[in-house]
């Protein structure tokens, strides 16, 4: 009979997950966390790979005077004309 879904394939053991609350409390539920810690593990039990993430935080860009949705559409409409563009000088528009 094959592994059972909770265990860990290969002899590696399974990730290890650690969040973090808005106040910077450790904590067990995933929809109060902001941010958090897996930790991956080798056949040995040694840490392969360590992912961090971020839920809720948004970080504005210093250099941007704009916000990130407004630069992101100006961004796509340079694209189109650009592609307009093109398509006129080689005659496919």
């Amino acid at each position: 009979m094959g592994p059972v879904d909770s265990e860990p394939r290969g002899g590696a053991p399974a990730p290890a997950v650690v969040y973090t609350d808005a106040d910077g409390h450790p904590t067990d539920d995933p929809a109060t966390a902001v941010r958090g810690d897996v930790t991956e593990y080798d056949a040995h039990g040694a840490p392969r790979r360590l992912t961090r993430f971020f839920l809720l935080e948004q970080k504005a860009l210093p250099w941007l005077p704009v916000s990130e949705a407004a630069f992101l559409l100006w961004v796509l409409v340079a694209l189109i004309v650009s592609w307009l563009v093109v398509g006129l000088i080689l005659g496919l528009v």
